[in-house]
């Protein structure tokens, strides 16, 4: 009886607990100072399942690889909160992108520019979570294999290194990379794990079976397969 009764009590808690964290994301998601450009964005993207998968929570420590114009930096700061930190790393400065986190909510926000090759994440193994969400396929096979390396030294073990990229056509490589903006899956899993990450799950949230992968996704946008890689550092 005392055995049924945790297990019904666990049931509770997690039930509540499911909820709870999907209403922070709506409400993250739904804060009024976020551009319209990126809510647009919203349902193609799925933050609020995307995140969740890679297991992000308040107080992590964090990266945006190749920001851009910050859609994920701002939604991770938001998640992580004030005992978090993001930092948002992009090849060059530009001040029209990185403006934005002079405002005080983003307080937690630290601009890391520079080459990715030498990316500024601390290298003393104490982030939780590393985003790349579709860039991976914009850098050099040179870059990204240094890129790696320095990501794998600044996560935590057992951190998370997530990849979010546009799928190209099983076994051709980087041959889209440049035409179509995709890239092989195959070819990613074999870069990332040569850095010493392991593949832990794959995320379906974002797949488009239907997807030809013969279409550039610029052009067509938000029309493609994704996939949603979760590698960790190992324990």
């Amino acid at each position: 009886m005392e055995i049924s009764m945790r297990h019904a009590l666990l049931g509770v808690a997690m039930f509540l607990a499911t909820p709870a964290l999907a209403q922070d994301f709506k409400t993250i998601l739904a804060n009024p100072e976020r551009p319209d450009t990126e809510r647009a964005l919203d349902e193609a993207r799925k933050p609020d399942q995307v995140l969740p998968f890679y297991g992000v929570r308040a107080g992590d420590k964090a990266a945006d690889i190749s920001a851009a114009r910050g859609y994920y930096t701002a939604i991770l700061s938001q998640v992580v909160g004030p005992k978090g930190a993001v930092y948002s790393a992009n090849p060059s400065a530009r001040p029209e992108w990185t403006d934005r986190y002079k405002n005080p909510q983003f307080a937690n926000v630290r601009v890391v520019d520079g080459s990715l090759d030498n990316v500024a994440l601390p290298q003393d193994g104490s982030l939780d979570f590393v985003l790349i969400h579709l860039s991976y396929h914009d850098l050099t096979p040179e870059v990204r294999t240094a890129m790696n390396k320095r990501i794998m030294a600044s996560l935590k073990r057992g951190g998370v290194y997530g990849v979010v990229d546009h799928s190209a056509k099983d076994g051709t490589g980087n041959e889209a990379v440049k035409t179509l903006h995709r890239i092989d899956k195959a070819l990613v899993i074999n870069e990332v794990t040569a850095a010493g990450f392991v593949l832990a799950a794959e995320g379906q949230m974002l797949r488009r079976p239907e997807d030809p992968r013969d279409f550039n996704v610029n052009k067509e946008r938000n029309k493609d397969d994704r996939f949603v890689l979760r590698f960790e550092k190992p324990k």
